[in-house]
């Protein structure tokens, strides 16, 4: 598979332009707890900025590669390879295109389209 199933990819679910990296396509599903669960797609090769969530946060790589940024260190991630993020640590990431991640929240971090 290259794309997620169109289930998963119910518009109302899908994430604003402000909470993601440029030119990427992701979509969100809240849990009771505030936490999220978010899976993107990258048709193109990207970088996300450094930043840093209050809460901790796990993905895994579905499809491609994830190169993580931690404290100037490259960390590849491999497509079947995890990884989790404590909350306070800066990071960064870059990806080729192709790549699809999912990730799960320990709390709020993305916001819906406005429908």
């Amino acid at each position: 598979m290259d794309h997620f199933p169109d289930f998963m990819k119910n518009p109302l679910n899908a994430i604003s332009a402000q909470s993601q990296s440029k030119g990427i396509e992701g979509y969100v599903y809240d849990g009771v707890d505030g936490s999220q669960i978010a899976f993107w797609e990258c048709p193109a090769a990207g970088v996300s900025a450094e930043h840093v969530h209050d809460f901790d946060e796990y993905f895994i790589v579905i499809q491609g590669l994830y190169i993580l940024i931690i404290n100037s260190e490259r960390i590849p991630i491999s497509a079947g390879q995890e990884r989790h993020i404590p909350g306070g640590l800066p990071h960064a990431g870059e990806w080729i295109a192709g790549t699809r991640t999912l990730h799960a929240f320990g709390g709020f971090r993305a916001r819906r389209k406005e429908q």
